[in-house]
């Protein structure tokens, strides 16, 4: 019987088919036949350098390779920006500019990833805007790659989900390694100021002017720019955050994994580190010759010498050591929202100080570089498991203090500083033993957390429901935080400033609403890098015995 019936179901149902058919025929006939849908115009707006042509991407406003400054090559290399030159007729924006010369990760680097262009000729913005807006939220993101690697260009750092939220999306090139941050005594020299290095903060501020000049025509609101960046981006962010050079540039500022360790003065040796300039003299004497070089050339010799990419204290641009600066209360007082990995150094390995493998040895060695705070690290580090003790150790020093620091002096200042941690293990990421990896966040805070998201190639995707669901809160809280200097998502927890309750978000499968994070790192980090600083020392990951307070 149910096979009897199922067939009469079946044949009513056809003839109902064929019905519709012909009625869709007959209407075709008096209708005539539909014109395909007319291609949309490309977008077009006026900048203050002349007319650009974007494109529409998922129904958004898409402009790329936008010139900032001028070109920084020839003679231009090693000097402060300058503004870009004007154009007749309309600008061709519709694809991405050259990345920023760069040495390649190592191919088998989760952060590797394929550069389509490179050249000097880099400094370059692009935009992802809704398609009528007026007086908008901006966010500028800066990218991360140890101020030596990294581009706006990259697929990971696609605008659309905050353009899709009302926001005008901005991401920036700047100068990278040796290009950006070599001071050196005949840069010095010839600079009106007497100063050197620094290039690439300089190309940020760059585009932030460039940003506040432009925001109306990009339908955003220049009184309301957010930056936004990780690991080196972030760092860069406590720079612009101590730069007089960038106040009043930025309303706002998220920081994912930054990290505020001591960076050579200008002219004399300091906290264990020689001047500036003499780093720099090690790439060659003869700055004339430096600047002859080809780019490759000069890439090598950078690798040669080891080159370390970091900001200079030249007493103008950057003024002082970031801690100092926040700890005299002169940073920009903007709120700000922050936060880091737990499993930060998975994927950072080469950061991590020896020890002893044995558990008795171990604790004998923390005693003799930790003295008096030995009972307080072992606490917070036990020789129980020392490779992961090391692995937070290494966090603590480099990403966890120096994130909770500036939120604890913001929140000091009394400006709304908001804290995060995330710690979502997910699937893939726990396979490769890279749970809340360096930089793991992205596809959460970007919304690649799908099967067909373009992301790296040995990136370890995520992809399940739970992902998407927390990459959308993410990107909600990150989004409203723009817009309002509040965090907010609909059905996620409220979101409270860090104060004097020490609140903080921990994003796990699910955003949760915590307080006091790691209990005892900052007070025990912090103690650390004081009797460093008092001693004329780095602080980064603490190798060595430590100094008695001073």
């Amino acid at each position: 019987m149910a096979s009897v019936a199922a067939t009469g179901e079946d044949s009513v149902k056809a003839i109902g088919i064929r019905i519709v058919a012909s009625i869709m025929a007959l209407l075709a006939c008096m209708i005539g036949p539909q014109a395909p849908a007319a291609p949309q115009d490309p977008p077009e707006i006026e900048v203050a350098e002349g007319r650009v042509s974007g494109t529409i991407e998922r129904g958004l406003r898409v402009f790329k390779g936008l010139p900032f400054a001028k070109p920084p090559v020839g003679e231009g290399r090693w000097r402060p920006p300058a503004p870009p030159a004007a154009w007749k007729g309309t600008r061709d924006a519709s694809h991405f500019g050259a990345s920023c010369v760069q040495p390649p990760y190592p191919a088998d680097s989760v952060y590797f990833e394929r550069l389509a262009a490179m050249s000097e000729d880099c400094l370059t913005l692009n935009v992802w805007a809704p398609k009528k807006v007026r007086r908008a939220p901006v966010i500028v993101w800066i990218h991360g790659g140890a101020l030596q690697r990294g581009t706006s260009a990259s697929p990971m750092y696609d605008g659309a989900e905050y353009a899709k939220r009302g926001i005008v999306f901005v991401s920036i090139n700047y100068r990278l390694g040796v290009f950006g941050w070599l001071a050196h005594p005949g840069l010095t020299a010839e600079s009106p100021e007497g100063i050197s290095g620094n290039y690439g903060l300089l190309d940020q501020i760059a585009a932030l002017q460039w940003v506040r000049s432009n925001a109306h025509a990009l339908g955003g609101d220049p009184a309301n720019v957010t930056v936004m960046g990780e690991s080196a981006g972030a760092l860069s962010i406590s720079y612009l955050l101590a730069s007089p050079r960038a106040e009043g540039l930025f309303a706002k500022a998220i920081l994912q994994s930054t990290n505020i360790r001591a960076v050579p003065q200008l002219r004399e040796r300091a906290f264990g580190m020689p001047s500036a300039e003499t780093i720099g003299t090690v790439l060659g004497e003869d700055i004339g010759a430096l600047r002859a070089l080809d780019a490759d050339a000069l890439v090598a010799k950078a690798a040669q010498t080891r080159f370390p990419a970091q900001g200079t204290i030249d007493g103008k641009i950057l003024p002082a050591q970031i801690v100092d600066i926040f700890d005299r209360g002169q940073q920009a007082k903007v709120p700000i929202l922050a936060g880091f990995n737990s499993g930060e150094i998975r994927s950072q390995r080469a950061l991590v100080p020896s020890a002893p493998s044995e558990p008795a040895a171990y604790a004998a060695e923390m005693g003799r570089r930790y003295r008096d705070l030995t009972p307080a690290y072992l606490r917070l580090y036990p020789a129980s498991d020392i490779a992961e003790s090391q692995l937070a150790a290494t966090r603590d020093a480099v990403y966890g203090w120096s994130t909770e620091r500036i939120v604890r002096r913001q929140a000091k200042a009394g400006i709304p500083a908001y804290l995060f941690l995330f710690d979502h293990c997910y699937a893939a990421a726990q396979a490769r033993e890279l749970c809340n990896f360096h930089a793991g966040e992205l596809p959460f805070t970007f919304g690649h957390a799908a099967d067909d998201a373009e992301l790296p190639p040995h990136w370890p995707p995520p992809a399940g429901v739970a992902d998407r669901a927390l990459s959308r809160v993410m990107i909600d809280y990150w989004a409203s935080f723009a817009a309002t200097g509040k965090p907010s998502a609909a059905g996620a927890p409220a979101w409270e400033p860090y104060g004097t309750t020490e609140a903080y978000m921990r994003f796990a499968a699910k955003p949760l609403a915590e307080r006091n994070p790691l209990p005892g790192m900052f007070e025990l980090q912090e103690e650390v890098m004081i009797r460093r600083r008092c001693n004329d020392e780095q602080w980064l990951t603490n190798i060595g015995p430590l100094s008695p307070r001073c």
